[in-house]
């Protein structure tokens, strides 16, 4: 691994970083709440995340020349050899904190930073054998950690950086700092803390002796030995406790004392910062969902490797002819540059409806580039650039092409002809990652440091026309046609460009288009029902303030604790570093556990506050036009699945009331005659049906009955008839919980059942359906030996960690092989629909159009009179989606607004 040139001069010291990996990762993961901090699969990551964000500041603040971090192995250590109740009363490590050290080495790993961990030692022992070590060659020394112990270390030229306002502050201390808060030297703060003892650590202290006493008996007789020797001029009940305690001191001292010759593989001088492997970070990351650029960004900026004569914009070999056109130019530009694959970039706004482009930049790959503003073009300008940019024969290469093809119809170019968008074919190649900004795959792929884009929809963002941002946007362009041929040949290894032409892009296009359609509002009845939640808001306000008997704020968190456990003496929940928990899981709990009302009225009053909210959200959203213009996104979820932002759709609740009423709020437009929906029943279980060839569930579906109770009855031995509510919903909750790749725990969590009664219903289902059974095992096996699974139509979702020697990764990735084929399948089905469906339209010349895909559903516009040749269209495009064993079965429903549309 090669090393970096450090950065002291000639005439300063090198500065050695040390940290205390256990103690910062705790203390990050009760600085971060884990509910906050949780992948789709259930891995807590707050203590990574809090301990890289750390590591980010301290580096960008210090800029250390070394580095290592220490780790503890277990509490067996010559500590607890010597005094067995050394640490003995520390609770036990929380499951979500478990696990987290182990990737928080990872990240260390792929940032080359050494890390250490030796066996009957500390964290603070190797922490100190290397600041001894250190500062005798000539370092400066500084030291993050959350041990107080560590103060023994400071000196002129060893800073301890301690914690202390979560993981965001960190305070110096100096030896004046030292002296300043203890009064005494850092080499006294030994024989102070032996006589204070250590509550955290389980080290006894002096009754009735408190810091201010110990570090005045400290002051007075100059070293803890000087105490000891003369112990009996110690006056007072004090002195006669320190003479009764004196063993346990003596103890306590030769605990408080760090070791400082420690074994190490390696010293102070090996510890010189390295180079990142920017690709095995970033995929560490994309794993643990840790999506916050600013942190990425953070550890970017710190990678010893990204020295300044690197980040010049385009790699060496890449030169750009480019030029910045006047009216006039742009035509004999395309004319001569035309017919082969351009990489284009923009920067583009959207806004409620309303779109403009500002700057166009084209690269060609034989290094000619332009940038034009498309208000200054002359009308031969105009008419040669709609031309090109609508010619399907003309090769374009983009980077989320469908934020330009929602904005660029406001201009009056329509766009075909795409052949590669770079973050949709980076999606495809890496599906778990969750950033696809064109500057960090330039990085990756092209090992090429571009601008930083920071516009929305990920593309480009510059503010005038100057030649250097002009110079900019082309050297983007550049990069967006380098990226597609890179990713065309990764898609190839991968067997995934067929996909991407046949699917993705389609599918984009498509999505372009709904996005400006949008869906008609209801302003009224919309702003009647958040009137309405915000009504019900307050009304459960007073009925909990009248539960009481005086009122409180039912927003904050402690005074909910001191109401509940402390006034009403309600039974305790889970505790966590800021008391007894009172999340939606507990008051449900305390629900069914007590008889008082207030539990009830809390949710009640959840509940009516997020809805209030999502209504408020919904209002705000609708544009000029009347309507509501969502944002697709066709990236984030790793399974393929479609989701939406601004608003989320998927957010409003399907099977409540208020959730309803709400959606009698999406409306026909103007000019329409209703709105029409229709999705697939049980999808998923249908693809699991045919993934696992199971016949007797093969069956069950042929039937046409009930899929639930036809299932229920069997696994239960009765008559159909006999299948009662109970249990359908035991058998329904299992057979899609099945698909998702949900455990016996899982299942009795959901159920609120024991977790043997939930095996044995398992056990069950498998006994009937043991070609289920097969199927589960077998895609778990295949994609541990091929390191992915797939779906029907060739989707890959990457699992490195089914061999994993850390068992949560291990598990979480196998839940993953379980779920994803039959998830991803059925999002490629829905995708497939969506095309064919939209394709039938065109081609019978209707008018009735597509607005929305929201989970399973499609929402259509449908015109005057064109009702019936449209449900007869859509049945038949989205039931002949693909084949399957189980076949697809669609319902339809119309209506005037959303919710009447139902079916």
């Amino acid at each position: 691994m090669a090393k970096t040139a450090s950065k002291q001069t000639a005439d300063s010291r090198p500065r050695l970083l040390l940290m205390d990996g256990h103690s910062l990762a705790y203390r990050a993961f009760f600085a971060l709440p884990a509910e906050n901090f949780t992948t789709a699969t259930g891995q807590p990551t707050n203590a990574i995340y809090g301990f890289a964000s750390m590591l980010a500041n301290t580096l960008r603040d210090e800029e250390p020349t070394h580095l290592a971090v220490a780790f503890d192995v277990s509490r067996k250590t010559w500590r607890a050899e010597e005094f067995p109740e050394y640490k003995a009363n520390r609770s036990k490590t929380p499951d979500e904190f478990k696990g987290q050290v182990e990737l928080i080495g990872e990240v260390l790993d792929a940032m080359h930073v050494d890390r250490f961990a030796v066996d009957g030692f500390e964290a603070d022992d190797v922490i100190a054998t290397l600041a001894t070590q250190a500062e005798a060659a000539g370092f400066d020394v500084l030291i993050v950690t959350g041990d107080r112990d560590s103060f023994q270390l400071v000196t002129e030229h060893t800073t301890v950086l301690y914690p202390t306002k979560g993981v965001s502050e960190l305070t110096r201390f100096t030896p004046e700092k030292v002296e300043e808060k203890y009064g005494l030297t850092p080499q006294q703060y030994p024989d102070f803390a032996a006589l204070r003892g250590d509550p955290s650590d389980n080290l006894p202290g002096i009754p009735g002796v408190g810091e201010k006493t110990a570090a005045k008996w400290i002051n007075q007789f100059g070293s803890f030995d000087e105490l000891v020797e003369r112990a009996d001029e110690v006056k007072g009940k004090a002195g006669q406790n320190f003479r009764d305690h004196l063993d346990a001191v003596k103890l306590n001292r030769r605990l408080t004392e760090m070791v400082r010759d420690v074994e190490l593989p390696k010293g102070p001088a090996e510890l010189e910062r390295a180079a990142y492997d920017r690709d095995a970070l970033m995929g560490v990351l994309d794993v643990l969902e840790i999506r916050n650029p600013s942190l990425r960004e953070r550890l970017l900026a710190v990678d010893p490797g990204a020295g300044e004569e690197e980040t010049a914009a385009p790699a060496a070999g890449v030169e750009i002819d480019g030029s910045v056109l006047s009216a006039g130019e742009l035509a004999p530009w395309l004319e001569q540059h035309g017919g082969q694959p351009l990489g284009v970039a923009t920067l583009d706004t959207w806004a409620l409806g309303t779109g403009s482009v500002t700057e166009i930049a084209l690269a060609a790959a034989d290094g000619a580039a332009a940038w034009f503003d498309p208000t200054q073009l002359d009308e031969a300008d105009e008419r040669a650039f709609a031309a090109w940019i609508a010619d399907a024969s003309q090769p374009k290469v983009m980077h989320n092409a469908k934020a330009a093809m929602r904005v660029f119809p406001e201009h009056g170019w329509s766009v075909d002809g795409v052949t590669m968008d770079t973050a949709l074919a980076a999606y495809l190649v890496k599906p778990g990652r969750r950033s696809f900004a064109l500057d960090a795959l330039s990085v990756e792929y092209l090992a090429r440091e571009l601008a930083p884009a920071s516009a929305t929809d990920g593309q480009l963002a510059f503010g005038s026309d100057d030649q250097a941002e002009a110079d900019a946007l082309m050297t983007q362009a550049r990069a967006v046609l380098d990226l597609g041929g890179a990713f065309t040949e990764r898609l190839k290894e991968v067997g995934a460009l067929e996909l991407l032409h046949e699917v993705e892009l389609p599918t984009s296009i498509l999505l372009a288009r709904l996005e400006r359609h949008g869906i008609a509002a209801d302003r009224a009845h919309l702003e009647g029902m958040e009137e309405q939640f915000a009504g019900a808001v307050q009304q459960a306000v007073q009925e909990a303030h009248a539960a009481v008997g005086h009122e409180f704020n039912l927003g904050s968190p402690k005074q909910l604790q001191e109401v509940f456990f402390g006034e009403l003496g309600l039974p305790k929940t889970k505790k966590t570093k800021t008391g007894y928990t009172t999340d939606a899981d507990a008051l449900a709990w305390l629900a069914a556990q007590t008889d008082h009302e207030l539990p009830v009225i809390m949710l009640r009053h959840r509940e009516q506050a997020k809805l209030r909210v999502t209504v408020e959200g919904l209002i705000k959203t609708v544009a000029a036009d009347g309507r509501i213009h969502t944002t697709f996104n066709q990236t984030v979820a790793a399974t393929g699945r479609l989701s939406s932002t601004d608003p989320n759709l998927q957010n409003i609740p399907v099977r409540t009331d208020e959730g309803r009423a709400i959606r009698r709020g999406f409306v026909v437009g103007e000019g329409y005659e209703s709105l029409m929906t229709a999705d697939y029943s049980q999808i998923e279980l249908r693809v699991m049906a045919h993934l696992s060839e199971d016949a007797g569930l093969i069956e069950a579906f042929a039937t046409g009955e009930d899929l639930h109770t036809t299932v229920a009855s069997q696994v239960f031995g009765v008559e159909k008839s006999e299948v009662d509510p109970e249990m359908r919903r035991k058998i329904k909750a299992m057979s899609y919980g099945l698909a998702y790749g949900l455990s016996a725990f899982g299942l009795s969590q959901q159920l609120n059942i024991e977790a043997g009664e939930a095996r044995g219903l398992m056990d069950t289902f498998f006994e009937r359906f043991g070609g289920v059974r097969e199927y589960l095992q077998r895609a778990v096996e295949e994609a541990r030996a091929t390191g992915y699974t797939e779906t029907m139509l060739g989707r890959r979702r990457y699992l490195p960690d089914l061999n994993s020697d850390n068992r949560q990764r291990r598990e979480m990735a196998e839940r993953m092989a379980l779920n994803a084929p039959i998830q991803g399948t059925a999002a490629d089905i829905v995708k497939v629909a969506m095309l064919n469906v939209d394709r039938a339209l065109i081609e019978a010349g209707l008018t009735s159009r597509m607005l929305l895909q929201v989970h399973d559903e499609i929402v259509l516009e449908i015109a005057a009179g064109e009702r019936e040749r449209v449900e007869e269209l859509v049945r038949r495009e989205m039931a002949g989606a693909v084949s399957l064993r189980a076949a697809l079965d669609v319902s339809v429903g119309a209506g005037q607004d959303w919710e009447s549309a139902a079916h």
